[in-house]
C-alpha cells in the first residue's frame, strides 16, 4: 500500500470533515423544518399497576423539623449540624449550627440517609453491627447513633441526622426533638 503524504492526508481528512458537516447540518436543517410527531399520549392510573404513590416531606416541613432540632441543641449548649434527607436518601437541606465542627455537616447527612434506608434510629442500626459487620461498608451510611426517621404510616418518608454534640445519644435526642416538631 502507498504511503500518502501529509498534504494528501490533511486534504482528505478537511474533505471528509466537510462532507460530514454538510450531511449533519442538512439533516438538522430537514429535522428543523418539518415538525415531529407528537408522541402519543399514554395514559395510566394507579388502578392498572403502573403507577405508584409516595409521601414525601415538604420543604416548609424539613426546615420546620430542623430548626426545631437545632433549638434543643441550642438549649443544651450543643453546636450541631443537622441533615433532612426525603424518602430516598436526597438531601432536602442542612442547617450548620453556629460554631458546629467541620464533620458535622457530613457526618449528618450520612446519618440521616442510614436512618431513612433502614426506616430505623441509627443508635439501634449500630447496635447491628455486632452482627451484620458489613452493613458500614455501604457507601454513605454512618453507623453511629444521632439519625430518626420520619414516618407516615409505618412507612419512612424522611430522615434527620444530627452530629456534632458530643455522644450519639444527644445528637439523636436532638433528631427526635426535630422529628417530634412535625407532629404539632
Amino acid at each position: 500500500m502507498k504511503k500518502l503524504s501529509l498534504r494528501t492526508r490533511v486534504l482528505t481528512g478537511a474533505v471528509a470533515v466537510a462532507a460530514l458537516g454538510a450531511g449533519t447540518f442538512g439533516t438538522m436543517s430537514a429535522s428543523a423544518s418539518t415538525p415531529a410527531a407528537a408522541p402519543a399520549a399514554v395514559t395510566a392510573d394507579a388502578a392498572d399497576g403502573n403507577l405508584q404513590q409516595s409521601t414525601h416531606l415538604t420543604l416548609a416541613a424539613a426546615t420546620k423539623a430542623a430548626q426545631a432540632t437545632l433549638d434543643a441543641a441550642k438549649k443544651e449548649n450543643q453546636r450541631v449540624s443537622v441533615a433532612v434527607v426525603d424518602r430516598n436518601g436526597n438531601t432536602i437541606l442542612t442547617l450548620r449550627g453556629d460554631g458546629a465542627g467541620p464533620q458535622a455537616y457530613e457526618s449528618a447527612v450520612k446519618k440521616a440517609y442510614t436512618a431513612v434506608s433502614w426506616n430505623a434510629p441509627t443508635s439501634e442500626l449500630a447496635q447491628r453491627l455486632a452482627n451484620a459487620p458489613t452493613l458500614k461498608d455501604i457507601p454513605g451510611t454512618l453507623f453511629l447513633a444521632g439519625g430518626a426517621p420520619v414516618t407516615a404510616k409505618g412507612a419512612p418518608v424522611a430522615a434527620i441526622g444530627v452530629a456534632g454534640a458530643p455522644s450519639g445519644d444527644l445528637d439523636e435526642k436532638f433528631a427526635r426533638a426535630g422529628v417530634a416538631a412535625l407532629a404539632k
